[in-house]
């Protein structure tokens, strides 16, 4: 029991060191992307770090399989190096018993990253986008989701829009909005006019209103009787296309303890639940991919340094950890789109790398 909490202890030291290097370097390269992006724009350099510290959880989430990979290999090398494993292995405890503790290790971060990590990622992530949105265009522009429909809210120079649609419909190039109702606030104060449309047609900088009728809601004004009616109606909005679809298909923004009742929502209003399903799944699955990384970690350095070879033995576990990653990534996006069912996109590669490593640990301790 002893020796499993000291080579848990020796992981967990690994895994922090190497995450405060990795988290250091994003947070750099994150500060001279966002001065980048903010350019001839009125930002301070303490709202962009401000930015950078709500995108390093996101970060953090993504790059954990490499994290845990490299936390093994400066465990096992440095456990190589000292003979530690030696004397392990010469009181009688196998080599893949010593890895007991680091996979326990890498089952609870694991754990955590999905309960805990999680819904703080949902939240940054989307609190981040708010700030760029203000920042940008003078307030946020915000996407929800529910069976009463899309509910969407833009911000700039013209004042806020609430816009609600009863349907959607979204290509590669087009964004289009039926049964659309769009109430305009003046900036800083009350409501101003309120749209009813047919449909809404994103184009460049301006919603393209069809059969639209307008009312006025001014203070003395008699809404109904200076009504107007415009076969086709232009509304300008800082909206963009990219911005609409990848909110609506951006699971990452929603904690995985809402997205159950978001996927019923989504279904109930029409709306593909697809992705957000197959990003569920996989995050449901997401630590036993992180022990597969701790397994391949350990398959390629659990031996003694005087045999050589350690550069090579690295590199190849690095190697085949990121083609596992990239496999991952390549099976949840056919999950995605339909190529694949959704429980197997998500739950094969993760399994089929712990088999893959499983196997590599016994021919390397049994031959």
């Amino acid at each position: 029991m002893k020796l499993d909490l000291y080579f848990a202890r020796r992981f967990v030291q690994s895994f922090l060191l190497i995450g405060t290097v990795f988290l250091t370097l994003i947070m750099l390269v994150d500060i001279i992307e966002q001065i980048r992006r903010f350019e001839g724009i009125p930002v301070s350099l303490g709202q962009m770090a401000h930015l950078t510290l709500l995108n390093a959880p996101a970060a953090i989430s993504e790059i954990l399989p490499l994290l845990m990979i490299l936390a093994t290999i400066v465990l096992f090398v440095g456990l190589a190096r000292s003979s530690e494993l030696v004397v392990t292995r010469a009181t009688g405890r196998s080599g893949i018993r010593a890895l007991a503790a680091p996979v326990a290790v890498a089952a609870i971060i694991g754990g955590l990253t999905v309960t805990t990590l999680n819904p703080i990622v949902a939240a940054t992530s989307n609190r981040s986008q708010e700030l760029v949105d203000t920042y940008r265009n003078g307030g946020p522009s915000v996407l929800s989701l529910s069976g009463e429909g899309l509910w969407l809210r833009q911000g700039g120079a013209f004042g806020q829009s609430v816009i609600h649609a009863k349907g959607y419909a979204g290509g590669a190039t087009d964004v289009t909005l039926f049964d659309v109702t769009f109430l305009s606030y003046a900036p800083g104060g009350g409501p101003i006019r309120q749209i009813i449309a047919e449909q809404a047609k994103l184009n460049g900088d301006d919603w393209v209103l069809q059969n639209a009728k307008v009312w006025p809601l001014a203070a003395g004004l008699n809404p109904e009787k200076n009504a107007a009616q415009h076969d086709e109606l232009r509304v300008p909005t800082t909206l963009t296309q990219d911005r609409i679809r990848d909110s609506l298909g951006r699971p990452a923004g929603v904690s995985i303890y809402n997205l159950p009742e978001t996927i019923r929502e989504l279904a109930t209003a029409g709306f593909s639940t697809k992705r957000y399903q197959v990003w569920y799944q996989v995050e449901l699955a997401r630590p036993l991919f992180l022990v597969a990384m701790v397994l391949i970690g350990a398959a390629f350095t659990m031996r003694h340094t005087r045999f050589g070879g350690t550069g090579i033995s690295v590199l190849a576990a690095v190697l085949l950890g990121f083609t596992l990653y990239f496999v991952r990534n390549f099976a949840q996006i056919l999950g995605e789109n339909g190529q694949l069912p959704i429980a197997l996109a998500a739950w094969a590669p993760p399994i089929a790398s712990v088999m893959l490593s499983l196997g590599l640990l016994l021919h390397a301790e049994d031959g």
